[in-house]
C-alpha cells in the first residue's frame, strides 16, 4: 500500500529563524554589491586618472624678443599660442621668467685652427662661468678636437669648472657633430625638471666625427636641449670657407629653440655669453597635453606664436614617449 506524500511543515519558530538568516543573507549581498559598484567606480576614476597621466606633458622653453632684440619678460599667457602637427593646443604651464634650474654643457673647439685664440676664449668661458651660475645650477665642461674629452663632470662648483678650462689643450681635427652628439646624450641622462643647454665656443669646423648631421639632431632633440653656439670664424669672408658646419649648427640651433653668435673680434665674446646669459634668465615656460595623443615614438612638430611685434624661439619638433621611429 502506498504511503500519502504529504509536505512537511516548518513549525513556526524555526520558520521564523530562517526568515531571519534569510533576511541577514539579502543584507549581506546589497553590502556587497554596494561596494563592489563603489569599486568598480573607484577602479574607473583611476584607470581615468592614469590615461590622463600616460599622455605626457610636452614642456616648451619659449625666448621672446621685442623689434629691438631684446627679451619681452612681462608677456601674458593669452599672448601665446601652441600647436602641433597644425592642431591648437591648450596651455597649462605658463611660467614666466622660468626659475628652473639649469644643466649646462660648455664644449669649447680645441681644434689647431683654434689654438691662437684658445687663450682668449678660456678667459672669456671662465667669466661666463661665474656670470651664469645660480643657486641649484650644474655645469660641465668639455674639450672637442679630434675628439671630445670631458673636463669635469656636471657640478655646482664654479672653481672646480673653472681650473677645468685651464686643462684644454689644443689637438688636431674638429669633432663638431661628435660633440653635440655627446653633450646632448650627457644631458639627456641628467634629472627631470631641469633646463638643458649646450654651449659651444667653435670655428664650425668638421673633419673627424664618427656621428653625422641627423644623428647630432636628433640627440639634441631627444634630450630636449637648446643650442647656443658662438662661432669664432677664421676670416669673416666665406669665400674659400668651408660653412658646411655652420649651417649644420644653424639648423641644428633653430630647432633646439636655441641660437647663434658670430662676433666678428675676439673683444665681442664676453658680449655673446651675456647674451646667452640674459636669454636663459628671461625664458618663458609652456606647457601643454597633446590632444590628440600621438603614437609612441612618433617624431611631433610643434609651433608657437605669440600676438604682437615679437620673434619667438622655440623648440621645434619633438618625440613621442617611446622608442622613436
Amino acid at each position: 500500500m502506498t504511503r500519502p506524500f504529504h509536505l512537511r511543515q516548518t513549525p513556526p519558530q524555526q520558520r521564523s529563524s530562517y526568515l531571519a538568516a534569510g533576511l541577514l543573507v539579502l543584507c549581506v549581498c546589497a553590502v556587497w554589491s554596494g561596494a563592489a559598484l563603489a569599486g568598480g567606480q573607484g577602479r574607473a576614476a583611476d584607470q581615468r586618472s592614469s590615461i590622463r597621466v600616460e599622455v605626457s606633458l610636452v614642456s616648451l622653453l619659449a625666448s621672446v624678443l621685442d623689434r629691438d632684440n631684446r627679451p619681452a619678460p612681462d608677456l601674458l599667457r593669452e599672448q601665446f599660442e601652441i600647436l602641433e602637427e597644425g592642431t591648437a593646443q591648450k596651455i597649462e604651464v605658463f611660467e614666466k621668467e622660468t626659475h628652473q634650474p639649469l644643466d649646462l654643457a660648455l664644449m669649447v673647439d680645441s681644434s689647431l685652427s683654434e689654438s691662437a685664440k684658445l687663450p682668449f676664449e678660456i678667459e672669456a668661458a671662465g667669466r661666463f662661468i661665474r656670470r651664469v651660475m645660480r643657486p641649484g645650477d650644474r655645469l660641465a665642461v668639455y674639450e672637442f678636437a679630434d675628439t671630445v674629452t670631458q673636463l669635469a663632470n656636471f657640478t655646482y662648483q664654479a672653481a672646480r669648472l673653472r681650473a677645468a678650462l685651464g686643462r684644454i689643450t689644443p689637438g688636431t681635427g674638429t669633432a663638431l657633430y661628435d660633440a653635440v652628439y655627446l653633450g646632448s646624450q650627457a644631458l639627456e641622462r641628467g634629472t627631470g625638471g631641469r633646463r638643458r643647454v649646450l654651449v659651444l665656443l667653435t670655428d664650425a669646423g668638421e673633419t673627424t666625427s664618427r656621428a653625422d648631421f641627423e644623428t647630432a639632431r636628433r640627440a639634441a632633440l631627444r634630450a630636449e636641449a637648446l643650442l647656443y653656439a658662438i662661432v669664432v670664424r677664421p676670416v669673416n669672408n666665406e669665400g674659400g670657407r668651408n660653412t658646411a658646419g655652420e649651417h649644420a649648427l644653424e639648423t641644428i640651433a633653430d630647432t633646439s629653440g636655441g641660437a647663434m653668435y658670430y662676433p666678428v673680434q675676439l673683444a665681442q665674446l664676453d658680449e655673446m655669453f651675456d647674451r646667452i646669459d640674459r636669454e636663459l634668465r628671461t625664458q618663458y615656460r609652456l606647457g601643454y597635453y597633446p590632444q590628440p595623443r600621438p603614437p609612441q615614438g612618433a617624431y611631433r612638430q610643434i609651433e608657437v606664436r605669440v600676438k604682437g611685434d615679437y620673434t619667438v624661439r622655440y623648440r621645434k619638433a619633438y618625440y613621442s614617449g617611446g622608442p622613436a621611429n
